[in-house]
């Protein structure tokens, strides 16, 4: 079972005066894997608020998945990105390209997205956009891939199936 945590990063959600939609919608599409949701806030539109949330799940050791919805637009206080940057120790590019090239195909404005991936400790984060629509597409996307990335990351896995014993081969 996969522990999944979900912050949500919104000014107007962490006052109250937005609906989590977003967040519902992560909620309901990690239910598809064998996974649970153990982790859940909403905080503001500030890095150092973001980044110490982010540390604090990851290096707890309780939480495999962090998926942040919000904060990766242009805005000024669009600061999810930076935030995760900060604080993972790999990046995982993948996983933003993929959403990317996905959202591209329902709208050039994709590319103004700059959401983020990578690795703290043994946890995997991941940047959604804000829009509950958004998060539909590209969680769509990844989804399927987060399983063998939790594998990779706690050990389980160390090799792709196509290529085990490639690495044994002599000459």
């Amino acid at each position: 079972m996969i522990s999944v945590g979900i912050l949500t990063v919104s000014d107007k959600g962490s006052q109250g005066k937005r609906a989590d939609i977003s967040g519902d919608t992560i909620k309901e599409m990690v239910c598809r894997l064998p996974a649970s949701v153990v982790k859940y806030a909403i905080v503001p539109d500030e890095k150092d608020v973001i980044g110490a949330r982010l540390m604090e799940w990851a290096d707890g050791g309780g939480v495999d998945i962090i998926l942040t919805t919000g904060g990766t637009g242009l805005a000024e206080r669009d600061v999810t990105p930076e935030a995760t940057l900060a604080v993972i120790e790999k990046a995982v590019p993948g996983i933003a390209e993929a959403m990317r090239a996905k959202s591209l195909e329902k709208t050039p404005l994709a590319m103004l997205s700059r959401m983020v991936a990578g690795v703290r400790g043994k946890c995997l984060i991941v940047n959604l956009p804000g829009s509950p629509k958004a998060v539909r597409e590209c969680l769509e996307v990844v989804l399927p891939a987060l399983p063998h990335a939790v594998d990779i990351i706690k050990g389980r896995v160390t090799e792709h199936p196509e290529t085990s014993g490639l690495h044994n081969r002599s000459g």
